[in-house]
């Protein structure tokens, strides 16, 4: 295909705006798939996906339309996960095109997604087309939305599609615009081969799938060629075209997306963002953008039923042969017995690998509180990272600790700015501005630690909007922070497992609540138990479990007041020797109750 008939582009969209619905009547428009073929959300092929509606991998479809004017063209359409979790997965996604069709919700306006995806979008020099979907649902605000639009992208009215993907209206348009407004490709045809891979997976008859768009030159089977990240080399063995099933070619040339098998057995080896080069040529330079994928959420996973341990690290060895993101390692827990320190993307990320194990693997898990990576400069100046709290150095060897930072922005109508402003200051939001869209909308920017936002922070934010308040996010920096180590000791024993790393201000309240929740759920010993939590050397809050008691002195019916004075005297001694060697019972739910307390 001559490279100016190429077009290559991508849809953003906010969760549920119908990006998804809109990818199946361009299917249908252009006659890729056979009615045989075709049903709702056709690139969404995850149960997860359908049920959240959301995208959560990316796909690459190539479908071959005729303009009005009777020319061939071929469309590449790259459609790209949906949450601000794959953020990063998005910004490779819209790397590989040349346009992007931003689709607002015309019954829901614009969101906070929405004006994230444009930013990401126009970060990497795309052509926008804005549509507006659903103008056929009754309430649609086609007018007020335009406007919206207009306000957050310039341009005018008639710049703005109108359709509705259910119905079909305004997609031969759309279809048209697409051909009039986005350009071609403009890669460099006799250059050596540049290719970025957008997306991965993992075929258990044939290794790595890598999905690519080729930036310059030719990718061909038979060709040697080199991941730029990790500098290995492999022999392409097939290289093919993308319309929901993977069909084989001779090449790929500029500008068109596809496939490439190479024999790849690790899927961390064809990383999202890296640079596919000729292993023969000379130094290429690398596509600018690659970021090695970084888990930003960690939490522990262990099995309800001990004895499915095995099945557990079964499940996640398949589970991250198609996800490269996810992380894990062995650990133990005096609680939980043995299990997982995963790490993840972000919360979503988190869900959906609970999700995916229950259903796919039928293992039934345990899942401890979300925490977040750290940084900790010693005061040799070394800075280490810690994701476990009782990793954590000495406080005398701590000289800061630095936490991760995020630049979020609150979409939001006006009236609920009050109650969102206090949920953000009470989780240690630094205010920075507010933009009003128009009278009745604005966006909140705020900077946010992700430690406060892990745990609730999003059902607040949608229970004090009513859940009309969108959400969205990007790390910023990592920052120092007045960050402390509670620890809980038990009869003076500490107790890694419930562990945490707080914010100064906030450790006091939260080692009353934890030690008042652990009152309530450590079983009565016949010696006293004493919970303490500990800040460093310095205890913050105390409870007592009272000990049983034997009424010793029930058989003395009289006599002499020492004889049942030695009676306690020797109950006591007994007492103290229990406590010394005796070991206190900690059930399971007083460690899963105490985890989840609310900050």
């Amino acid at each position: 295909m001559d490279i100016s008939r190429i077009r290559n582009f991508s849809i953003i969209a906010h969760i549920d705006h119908g990006k998804s619905t809109l990818a199946d009547r361009l299917l249908e428009a252009t006659s890729t798939l056979t009615s045989k073929q075709m049903q709702n959300q056709v690139l969404d092929n995850m149960d997860l996906e359908r049920e959240r509606g959301i995208t959560i991998k990316a796909h690459a479809v190539r479908m071959a339309y005729r303009s009005r004017a009777g020319e061939e063209y071929e469309f590449n359409l790259i459609d790209t996960p949906g949450h601000v979790d794959f953020t990063y997965e998005v910004s490779r996604s819209l790397a590989a095109c040349e346009g992007a069709l931003l689709v607002v919700d015309a019954t829901q306006g614009v969101e906070a997604q929405t004006v994230s995806n444009l930013f990401l979008a126009l970060n990497n020099d795309l052509t926008i087309i804005p549509v507006l979907n659903k103008i056929d649902m009754p309430a649609a605000q086609v007018e007020s939305v335009q406007q919206q639009v207009i306000d957050l992208m310039g341009g005018t009215r008639e710049d703005i599609l109108s359709i509705s993907a259910r119905e079909g209206i305004g997609v031969p348009e759309l279809l048209e615009a697409i051909v009039e407004r986005l350009p071609p490709p403009s890669g460099q045809q006799d250059a050596p081969l540049r290719a970025l891979i957008f997306d991965s997976l993992y075929d258990q008859y044939r290794g790595v799938v890598c999905y690519v768009r080729v930036v310059d030159g030719e990718l061909k089977a038979g060709q040697k060629i080199r991941f730029h990240s990790t500098g290995r080399e492999y022999e392409v063995e097939e290289v093919g075209v993308l319309r929901l099933e993977r069909f084989a070619a001779t090449s790929l040339g500029t500008g068109e997306v596809g496939y490439l098998i190479a024999g790849v057995r690790v899927l961390a080896e064809a990383q999202v963002g890296d640079t596919v080069i000729d292993a023969r040529a000379p130094a290429v330079e690398p596509l600018p953008g690659y970021q090695p994928l970084k888990a930003m959420v960690f939490s522990g996973l262990y099995p309800v039923n001990p004895d499915d341990y095995e099945e557990l690290r079964d499940a996640m060895a398949r589970l991250k042969l198609n996800d490269a993101a996810f992380s894990y390692e062995p650990e133990v827990s005096p609680a939980l017995g043995f299990g997982f320190r995963c790490g993840f993307l972000g919360l979503l990320h988190m869900e959906i690998v609970q999700e995916r194990l229950a259903r796919e693997y039928q293992v039934e898990i345990i899942t401890t509180q979300p925490n977040v990576r750290y940084e900790v400069v010693r005061k040799s100046g070394e800075v280490i990272e810690v994701e476990n709290p009782s990793l954590l150095p000495p406080i005398g060897d701590i000289a800061e600790i630095r936490e991760p930072i995020l630049s979020a922005q609150i979409l939001l109508p006006a009236e609920y700015i009050g109650g969102v402003m206090q949920v953000c200051n009470d989780r240690r939001g630094n205010y920075l501005n507010t933009e009003y869209l128009d009278g009745k909308r604005a966006i909140l920017h705020y900077e946010l630690p992700l430690a406060e936002v892990v745990i609730d922070f999003y059902d607040r934010l949608k229970s004090v909007s009513r859940g009309y308040a969108s959400f969205d996010y990007e790390h910023k920096e990592m920052r120092a922070s007045a960050l402390v180590k509670l620890d809980v000791l038990i009869n003076g024993e500490s107790l890694d497992a419930l562990s945490a790393i707080v914010f100064r201000d906030k450790a006091y309240e939260w080692g009353r609540a934890l030690c008042a929740k652990l009152k309530e759920l450590i079983p009565r010993q016949m010696f006293e138990v004493i919970i303490q939590a500990a800040v460093g050397s310095k205890v913050i809050a105390r409870e007592v479990v009272r000990p049983f008691r034997k009424n010793v002195i029930a058989k003395c019916y009289g006599g002499d007041i020492t004889r049942k004075r030695k009676l306690l005297e020797k109950q006591k001694e007994g007492k103290k020797r229990m406590k010394q060697f005796g070991k206190v019972e900690i059930p399971q739910e007083a460690f899963l109750a105490a985890l989840r307390i609310d900050s």
